[in-house]
């Protein structure tokens, strides 16, 4: 490994322990598998493999490359070589070169003969050039002699004396095994030194899925935890790389709290981003007064995954989706209203559950995952009704409903399926706050509502981007933008409804409720745990996924109604790549029944279940779509919902 910044791009250096000082003249080179002390001097266009430990004093010049090949148990040819030499060709021509000159001219600087190259070849490849040595002591002085020393004495006895091998016979006698462990020992030792110079070096911007694997195959010890001053990134990614090794070690304990303490500092820093105002939640509506927020849902066409945290933290995010209306109406819808009892009552007509809370401890809990009130709890607690958000002191909740001189009772009807796919929990969490936001009177935009939404989903442990929200509480269909960093707040760039609205392509976007339900969690988590680990795989599949939501774009703006299907076909393609489980069998089988009368078609959201939004290639072949589907359900709970692009997104009234 090389210690400094390099000062010219074209210098690679793998696998090696390297002393030297590059400077801006060491272009071109190359050194792999090695040991270069810092007694060596190189210069420009270089290969250097194979060297091991030595304590040299060597020049090398330009345009000179070594190989360094084990033989036998302990024993090395040393062979040079001209980085422009073909290895081919009559040695007596001048055309033939070996070290960059003719074959004639290096042997007259030598004294020596074609004969003494041995054997009756004539071909370069052919010819007896590499000595063996027997000692790691033997390869400074020979080497010396063969590249730029003609009159290094011990090195010419040595070439004279020892057996040599031509390139040909190399290929049979080289003892890899030999290189094999040598670059084991070194990839050790750089490994460790990337670790432990982290902060300089590109430690953790490697593939740590990879660099684990590594760790446990090569038994080294677990990194240690970086100093809390390092970046909040650094920490994450030490946490879960730590967190891997202790997996693949069979260490299942230490995994998960390192894997925690991963998710949390993403969390905090999430949260802390959006901590810097403090709320003064007050009564701002008539004691008889009715808040009623309500919402669509989303339908994500292009770039889902691009904004999840950390992914989108790194490069940012591109999504392209729509708000649809289900059934000629909004299918989340919140009630707010005030009550006499300074408690808070919680309701869920769809669910028929209720709780009252009276405590800042009973809001707290609200990370109780399948809970049907962590979602409204932890929105209340956004709001300012617990102490770490509320910028004046109370002793008591109670306290607090009695200064604001009412209590809230907040009532949640969810008409979508569980595991839908269409952003249900993250819009729901959406219309509270929104709901909340007009009850109290905290001049929040639709842009701040859907930031707190993906704080509030961080409260809950549940993780998540900001699609969701944005896809439903903005109307119509939109690219969606974020930048690299904490505090995600995308640019909403709407984009023509032409090929949504039009009379000739309406009635060919269908979309169906499948009966399958699959929980977005343990989706999310995996998918979140390649991102942390800088998985090489999941990277680039979400680099492909944020240029294809440009391209959806494009091609909405270009109308084009043929390609808008195929494009969405290749989101459901990328989704599968990201995430095997995104198509279970009993989805393949409906899709199986539709897919000639289809020009696209996806499961929204995660996948794994819930919705198929299918594009018809005209209205006969979505006729042809309902009537096999209708005639084939594949459960009881499978059905056609019809849906409609909102023109108007999360909307607040009052009675």
């Amino acid at each position: 490994m090389h210690k400094k910044i390099k000062p010219n791009p074209a210098i690679f250096t793998q696998n090696s322990r390297i002393d030297i000082s590059f400077n801006e003249s060491n272009r071109n080179v190359w050194i792999e598998n090695s040991v270069i002390p810092e007694k060596w001097a190189i210069a420009s266009d270089h290969v250097i493999t194979g060297v091991p430990e030595n304590d040299w004093d060597i020049h090398i010049p330009s345009g000179i490359c070594i190989d360094i090949v084990p033989v036998g148990e302990k024993g090395y040819a040393v062979r040079p070589y001209g980085i422009d030499d073909a290895f081919k060709g009559d040695i007596r021509h001048a055309s033939t070169l070996w070290m960059g000159q003719p074959v004639s001219e290096w042997l007259q600087q030598r004294n020596l003969e074609i004969t003494d190259l041995g054997g009756q070849a004539s071909d370069l490849q052919k010819c007896k050039l590499f000595p063996y040595v027997s000692s790691e002591e033997e390869i400074e002085p020979v080497l010396k002699w063969m590249i730029n020393e003609p009159g290094n004495d011990r090195g010419e006895t040595i070439w004279r004396t020892s057996e040599r091998f031509s390139a040909d016979d190399l290929m049979d006698f080289a003892f890899l095994q030999r290189l094999y462990t040598q670059r084991k020992k070194l990839r050790e030792e750089n490994f460790k030194a990337l670790e432990n110079n982290y902060e300089r070096s590109v430690f953790y911007q490697l593939d740590l899925s990879d660099v684990a694997a590594e760790y446990a195959r090569m038994g080294l010890t677990v990194p240690d935890t970086v100093k809390d001053s390092s970046d909040r990134m650094t920490r994450i990614h030490n946490n879960m790389l730590r967190s891997r090794i202790f997996s693949l070690t069979e260490d299942k304990d230490n995994a998960k709290k390192e894997e925690e303490a991963a998710f949390s500092l993403l969390r905090d820093g999430l949260v802390n981003a959006l901590r810097h105002s403090k709320r003064t939640p007050s009564l701002n509506v008539h004691p008889d007064q009715i808040v009623w927020g309500r919402s669509p849902a989303r339908i994500d066409i292009a770039g889902g995954w691009t904004d999840t945290p950390p992914f989108s933290l790194f490069t940012g995010g591109n999504v392209v989706n729509l708000a649809v209306e289900l059934n000629g109406q909004p299918p989340l819808q919140v009630y707010v209203k005030p009550c006499q009892e300074h408690h808070i009552l919680l309701r869920s007509i769809d669910l028929g559950a209720a709780e009252t809370v009276t405590t800042f401890e009973e809001l707290r809990d609200y990370k109780k995952i399948g809970s049907p009130f962590s979602i409204p709890k932890a929105a209340l607690a956004l709001c300012g009704f617990i102490p770490e958000f509320s910028e004046n002191s109370f002793r008591t909740l109670k306290e607090q409903l009695q200064h604001i001189e009412s209590g809230i009772e907040l009532t949640l009807l969810v008409a979508i399926p569980a595991g839908s796919g269409m952003g249900t929990s993250s819009l729901l969490a959406s219309t509270v706050l929104g709901a909340l936001n007009d009850f109290c009177g905290l001049q929040w935009d639709k842009a701040d509502i859907c930031s707190y939404t993906l704080v509030l989903e961080q409260l809950l442990t549940t993780g998540g981007g900001w699609q969701d929200q944005y896809g439903g509480v903005f109307h119509g269909i939109k690219l969606l933008q974020s930048e690299a960093g904490f505090e995600q707040k995308p640019r909403v760039n709407w984009l023509p409804d032409y090929l949504l609205t039009h009379p000739e392509y309406k009635p060919c976007h269908l979309l169906y409720y499948t009966g399958v339900t699959r929980v977005a969690k343990s989706i999310l988590a995996e998918i979140v745990r390649g991102m942390f680990l800088n998985s090489a795989g999941h990277l680039q599949l979400l680099d492909e996924m944020k240029t294809h939501a440009l391209d959806m774009a494009e091609c909405i703006q270009r109308g084009d109604f043929t390609q808008y299907g195929q494009m969405i076909s290749k989101t459901w393609e990328q989704k599968k790549a990201i995430d095997p489980g995104t198509n279970p069998p009993a989805v393949e089988q409906i899709i199986s029944l539709v897919k000639p009368y289809c020009n696209g078609y996806k499961l929204p959201g995660a996948g794994g279940g819930g919705y198929l939004y299918m594009v018809a290639k005209d209205p006969m072949a979505a006729a042809t779509i309902r009537k096999i589907l209708l005639e084939n359900p594949p459960n009881n709970r499978a059905r056609f919902v019809e849906m409609e692009l909102s023109t108007k997104g999360f909307q607040v009234s009052r009675s």
